[in-house]
């Protein structure tokens, strides 16, 4: 065989080995449907640093995230930089002058404001302390996408996606998509 085809052949495998392994977004399983006739799930697990999106069919696509702080740990009040567990919806779909597209959760829920109420009657947080709000799901600025490589997290309880694959995800989520927060 001829050296320059080996070589060649040799090339195009490497690079499909490191398209297949890029640790951006994992995998499309379809192209997008239009998002009127597609009803979506969003589950973000934090402990993996992934949020995944299901549609009618199953699995649809991956990111990877990042979070507010290494503390995995439940959301106890405003300003602990963590992210909260529960179940919630995309309440708004909005662009912010920082970050660019956003999905506003509607945090906190009838159950987050229960338990840090119960929280708070048993001393665990200070009886001053508030619950915060305005968790959404947003992307990062444009030239910092490598926060999101380096599993640097940086918000203030948000969830954040690499800038350009924030785009892709505001694209077809709707208002109403159930997104779960799991540890």
């Amino acid at each position: 065989m001829n050296p320059r085809l080996i070589i060649l052949v040799s090339l195009v495998i490497i690079f499909l080995g490191f398209i297949s392994f890029s640790p951006s977004i994992y995998s499309h399983k379809v192209q997008h449907q239009n998002s009127d006739s597609t009803t979506y799930t969003i589950i973000v697990d934090k402990s993996d640093y992934e949020l995944k999106v299901y549609d009618s069919e199953g699995w649809y696509a991956t990111y990877p995230v990042v979070f507010g702080s290494k503390d995995l740990s439940d959301k106890m009040k405003e300003g602990d930089k963590r992210t909260p567990n529960g179940n919630y919806k995309v309440l708004l779909k909005k662009v912010n002058k920082k970050w660019g597209q956003e999905l506003l959760l509607d945090y906190p829920t009838k159950e987050n404001i229960e338990l840090f109420n119960k929280r708070k009657a048993q001393g665990l947080i200070p009886k001053t302390a508030r619950i915060g709000n305005g968790i959404a799901i947003h992307g990062t600025r444009p030239e910092e996408e490598w926060t999101v490589d380096n599993e640097y997290s940086w918000t203030d309880g948000c969830i954040s996606l690499k800038y350009t694959e924030m785009l892709d995800l505001f694209s077809y989520i709707p208002e109403g998509t159930r997104v779960t927060i799991q540890p």
